[in-house]
């Protein structure tokens, strides 16, 4: 046996040395705002217009602000763990070591009893100290002030459960793991030299394009105040240490500063040596090993009056050059949402066809970074950009430096020559120039071919031809310096029969796949989209995961939980589901993953026995399959408003594969016009059914409609979109029973079988439109049924009609029960006295309403 003592010692974590900065966020209280105005007034000789001289300007702003706003102690706020101390923690504290001291001089009882009193007082002292300091914070949070310490306490609560926050370690290029800081700023600033100084192998163009030579006009003011209205505050500054809300809070006098600013430059063409500089930072894509450098995206923090020097650009650009309609990415009117519905519905009538669709999903290596920019100006100059304004573009380029900045501190300097800026307001739209220009001759129309900045799909309708297609896009794209990632593009074949094959590039066979992430959002060869569901509910838990420091927390209210979870959790449980069909299954996955979500916030399970009704008012959170026919229909008025609606038409046979989108809709809705038809009719013939149904309130007022819905118990049963409720805003009076169409309720009809004309208007804040249409009766004789569903009311008035008229139940979603004794009552005898003699129809409003 061998006995050994040993000692260890653990080495001091050494706090990361965060640079001071001035606190430029306290310009947003207008007394410091007023302040930081007066004494830069003061600094400049009284004067209130700001000096010519960029250096002059920038180093008086920031000198005024560090005295007037202040400077950081270069710790974030994070990492105090003592922020509830107060002064008489700090005397009971100061008292104890007194005390310790004191013992330690003389050992004798008294004094011992002395120290370990001042110690229980210093714990009882910390206690209150701490508690009272979390009751102000929780009190704060409360408020429309404490909003943004909301989510800065979820981010800080998500660091800290973190079991490493910050990666100290890299890995160089054998894999060999480095710990010293100067070996890992070293392997930083190689890799990052070297991914933005080395081009792709690339035909050198013998050919030439004419310059557009013309006079440009002068940059205007409301030019400068659009740049500066489209600027979001609160982003990293860059290295001239100048944020876009110093130019806020100046208004005017900051406006003329920088218009005169921005025509000096545009006349000269050479902008201030300070902004050639950035500050590069590396942010982990979330896959791949955390100590290797490929798995980092390098966004670079670059001066605020940079960027808005480069949006007045980009604005005139815009004007000027007209970018293909496949382009998808960073364009005005689109989204990643018109892609993916495009997608999607070429799929499902490919797949309803029985034809084979071959799609290729193409992916750029190192896009952004890999830019020649010799092929920039080339495919600017083809654009039709006037070479006034690519003289200004290449001066943006010219003699650009950048610093890392990692965990142990910053690198030193270094050039770039390739490539586009990551984090420019400018390089999105100059991007699309050269894809628009490389893709000119290969491109097909959409939805053949659809581009969102470098994820490219190709489609067809032949295993051949995509191959061909994909063969044509490679060497398009290779011999002007841009590569076709290998491993990353992959081949997707939906309705696939046997003996489909695969695709091959240069001989090398492309990955093929069942299912692929596009822009987002999960497709599948066989068209369905249960894989997509369980992508959103996995996105749901992980946005609720990074703010569970606050959901679980029992001390903030309920409707401050449901904020967050409105904010944070449900938009990633929504993206993209506009544009799916939902089966009513997917649905319920949907809302059964969302109240898990609400009970763990709220601090219940099942067996309390607590209805999710009363679970979403208290939360004040609405049904999530309600949010998704919402999203659908906002979807669609934004495509019904476009100028130009998207018209895909590809003909397969004889038969038209694709629709006009606006056309199928109108049909959808003529269709669920019957289903509601036929709903009141049963209603009607059986009215039996509904005596004992008890009725919930939940906020809005609206008739479920089936929008081609398959008989119960077929596998291709969908909800796609199948109830188009009432808003909340909406209010319709329903007169004499009409029979109306999607977003209107509809009473029960009654009296004779004359047909009858009858008119229904829908009132909110976007007109809905006014829907005649006859029915084959006439209505009860004054019989008028109110609908408010603001107010969330329900009024009935019928007189002198016949006792035994059976109206349908309107389903008022409004968190309390609607009495079964006064529904009888008015069902039996149909007069507002009766009602009224038994409670009538109350509802009580929610507080705040559910959202």
């Amino acid at each position: 046996m061998v006995v050994c003592r040993m000692t260890l010692m653990v080495c001091k974590k050494k706090r990361s040395e965060i640079e001071k900065k001035t606190k430029w966020w306290k310009l947003k209280k207008e007394e410091c705002c007023e302040e930081f105005r007066q004494k830069l007034r003061q600094a400049l000789g009284g004067q209130v217009v700001l000096p010519d001289d960029w250096e002059t300007t920038a180093e008086v702003i920031r000198e005024t602000g560090r005295k007037v706003l202040g400077v950081s102690s270069g710790r974030r706020k994070e990492d105090k763990e003592t922020w509830w101390w107060n002064e008489e923690v700090q005397d009971s504290i100061q008292r104890k070591r007194l005390a310790k001291k004191k013992w330690d001089m003389d050992r004798t009882e008294e004094n011992r009893q002395e120290y370990k009193e001042l110690q229980r007082r210093v714990k009882r002292e910390v206690s209150k100290a701490k508690q009272k300091a979390y009751d102000e914070l929780y009190t704060r949070l409360d408020t429309r002030e404490g909003q943004k310490d909301l989510y800065r306490l979820a981010r800080q609560r998500d660091r800290d459960g973190k079991d490493v926050q910050q990666v100290r370690v890299i890995k160089d290029r054998d894999g060999r793991v480095l710990t010293s800081e100067e070996s890992v700023q070293r392997r930083w600033k190689e890799y990052f030299e070297e991914l933005m100084n080395e081009e792709n192998e690339r035909e050198k163009r013998v050919e030439g394009v004419n310059s557009v030579e013309q006079k440009v006009d002068k940059i205007r003011k409301d030019e400068v105040r659009k740049a500066l209205k489209r600027m979001k505050s609160g982003k990293a500054v860059g290295p001239d240490d100048i944020p876009v809300e110093v130019w806020k809070c100046l208004g005017e006098a900051a406006v003329e500063f920088l218009a005169s600013l921005f025509n000096r430059v545009l006349e000269s063409e050479r902008m201030p040596e300070e902004w050639r500089r950035s500050v590069l930072v590396p942010i982990f894509k979330n896959k791949g090993d955390v100590q290797s450098c490929s798995n980092y995206r390098g966004i670079k923090l670059m001066s605020h009056t940079m960027k808005v020097w480069e949006r007045v650009v980009e604005a005139r650009l815009r004007k000027v050059v007209e970018i293909c309609e496949q382009q998808y990415g960073f364009m005005p009117r689109k989204s990643t949402t018109d892609a993916i519905f495009a997608l999607r519905i070429l799929m499902e009538k490919y797949r309803d066809g029985q034809r084979e669709l071959h799609c290729v999903f193409v992916d750029l290596e190192k896009a952004y970074d890999r830019v020649p920019r010799e092929e920039l100006w080339y495919c600017m100059r083809k654009s039709g950009v006037a070479e006034k304004y690519v003289r200004v573009v290449q001066d943006m380029y010219e003699r650009s430096r950048t610093v890392v900045r990692c965990a142990v501190g910053q690198t030193e300097e270094f050039n770039v020559e390739v490539g586009l800026h990551q984090g420019s307001a400018l390089s999105p739209f100059l991007f699309a120039i050269v894809m628009d220009q490389l893709s000119e001759e290969v491109r097909q129309e959409s939805p053949w071919t659809m581009m969102f900045a470098d994820d490219i799909v190709i489609c067809s309708e032949s295993r051949e031809q995509v191959e061909e297609n994909l063969e044509r896009w490679r060497f398009a794209l290779e011999r002007r310096g841009m590569k076709v990632s290998r491993s990353k593009t992959e081949y997707m074949c939906v309705n696939e029969r046997e003996g489909s094959g695969t695709v091959r590039l240069q001989g090398e066979e492309v990955k093929k796949v069942q299912e692929f992430k596009y822009l987002g959002s999960t497709v599948q060869s066989n068209g369905e989209c249960g894989k997509e569901v369980k992508k959103r509910v996995q996105a749901g838990w992980n946005g609720w995961r990074k703010v569970s420091g606050v959901l679980c927390d029992q001390k903030i209210s309920a409707r401050i939980k449901g904020k967050v979870y409105r904010t944070v959790v449900r938009p990633a449980m929504l993206y993209g589901l506009e544009t799916v069909s939902l089966r009513k299954r997917q649905e319920s996955e949907l809302e059964v993953a969302e109240l898990k979500m609400l009970r763990f916030s709220l601090g219940v399970t099942r067996l309390d026995r607590i209805r999710n009704e009363y679970i979403r008012g208290t939360a004040h959170v609405g049904r999530l399959g309600d949010k998704v026919r919402e999203a659908r229909l906002r979807w669609f008025g934004h495509v019904q408003r476009r100028e130009k609606i998207l018209e895909v038409c590809p003909v397969l046979g004889d038969v038209t594969v694709l629709h006009h989108f606006l056309f199928s809709l109108l049909m959808m809705a003529f269709i669920s016009l019957f289903h509601g038809i036929s709903n009141v009719l049963k209603i009607l013939f059986y009215p039996s059914s509904l005596q004992n149904k008890k009725w919930w309130a939940y906020g809005k007022v609206g008739l479920r409609h089936s929008f081609g819905q398959r008989p119960a118990g077929s596998r291709r049963q969908r909800l796609g979109h199948q109830e188009l409720a009432c808003m909340p805003q909406h209010q319709a009076w329903l007169q004499g029973g009409a029979m109306v169409g999607p977003i209107q309720a509809i009473p029960l009809l009654g009296g004779s079988s004359t047909p009858t004309s009858r008119r229904v208007s829908t009132r909110s804040r976007g007109r809905l439109g006014t829907l005649s249409l006859s029915a084959p009766c006439s209505p009860p004789p004054l019989f008028d049924v109110a609908i408010r569903s603001c107010g969330h009311k329900v009024s009935g008035a019928g007189r002198g009609g016949n006792p035994q008229t059976q109206w349908w139940t309107l389903e008022v979603r409004d968190a309390v029960k609607l009495k079964k004794e006064s529904y009888r009552a008015w069902l039996a005898q149909g007069t507002p006295e009766a009602a009224e003699a038994k409670g009538g129809l109350r509802s009580k409003n929610s507080e705040g309403g559910v959202q």
